[in-house]
């Protein structure tokens, strides 16, 4: 695999170097259709580890999940390339603690449909939008766990009007900017490719630094008091900034970060004690009669 993924990031740098200067239009199409396709992952290495409680499966709109337990509601949210249930280490803690949980894959991802991007393809605001379809179909959010992309993804569900009681942040991807340029080093494209990438994002969706969590933090406040927020992140993950969440915990207003070294960018969603911390920081201020809470919560 690691020969494999070597020799296709030379193709690339090659292809890039080449396209950059001969056909700077066509680089920009094969950067956009490579920043807009998911990663797949097989069904074996989706499987969860360990036990979990008896699970309730559910479709909507061509998204496919499950729910366990009762009580208030906490909803994993999954990460870009990721799946519901990569999250599992959180579900029995949870539902232990008397909440019901709702996992589930976004559009393109795991094992649900394909979403308005088409097969293999997707976007942020298209994970934005699998969490509120879902949260409309499950009911209202007391909490949620999002990890990577996801955490953006849920900030981006409360700008736009989902409410949500208690957060927590695994690993979040703060700035996509900084992913752009990991990127250009590695697949060595050069600026007019980038600038016609930009162009192209920025007619879409608008400026790219207006997904940053900086610029979406303040959206979120204008509409409602920020909820709390605890932020877990590793200072040795190579993928999302351990720097971005320190920046996210001094915009967030009482938010908490729980650092770890060594567990990387998923293995930090494995580890007892980060679960453990999670999971007390949800219970904190739960309805003391969960279930009860939860039936209150359906019904107002």
């Amino acid at each position: 695999m690691a020969a494999k993924k070597s020799t296709n990031v030379r193709f690339f740098r090659l292809g890039f170097g080449l396209l950059e200067r001969v056909a700077p239009a066509a680089g920009t199409s094969l950067l956009n259709r490579l920043w807009f396709r998911v990663p797949a992952v097989p069904e074996k290495a989706r499987r969860p580890r360990g036990e979990l409680p008896i699970a309730t499966p559910f479709e909507v709109a061509g998204i496919r999940g499950q729910s366990y337990g009762e009580g208030p509601t906490v909803y994993l949210v999954h990460g870009w390339g990721g799946w519901g249930l990569q999250l599992a280490a959180h579900i029995k803690p949870l539902v232990d603690s008397g909440f019901r949980v709702v996992t589930y894959d976004a559009w393109s991802h795991g094992d649900s449909a394909p979403g308005g991007e088409g097969k293999g393809f997707s976007t942020l605001l298209e994970l934005a939008d699998a969490l509120k379809t879902v949260v409309a179909a499950q009911g209202p959010a007391y909490g949620v766990v999002a990890h990577s992309l996801g955490a953006p993804a849920t900030a981006l569900a409360m700008r736009d009007g989902l409410d949500i009681d208690r957060l927590v942040f695994v690993a979040t991807a703060t700035d996509f900017t900084e992913w752009l340029d990991q990127l250009q080093a590695a697949l060595g494209f050069g600026p007019r490719i980038r600038a016609g990438f930009l162009r192209r994002f920025e007619a879409r969706f608008g400026p790219m630094d207006s997904f940053a969590m900086d610029a979406v933090i303040p959206a979120i406040a204008e509409r409602r008091e920020l909820p709390p927020l605890l932020i877990v992140h590793d200072r040795s993950d190579p993928e999302t900034s351990y720097q971005g969440s320190v920046d996210v915990t001094a915009h967030w207003p009482g938010a908490r970060l729980e650092t770890s070294d060594g567990l990387g960018h998923r293995r930090v969603l494995r580890d007892p004690d980060l679960v453990k911390k999670a999971v007390e920081f949800l219970a904190e201020r739960a309805p003391t009669d969960r279930r009860s809470g939860r039936q209150e919560r359906m019904r107002g």
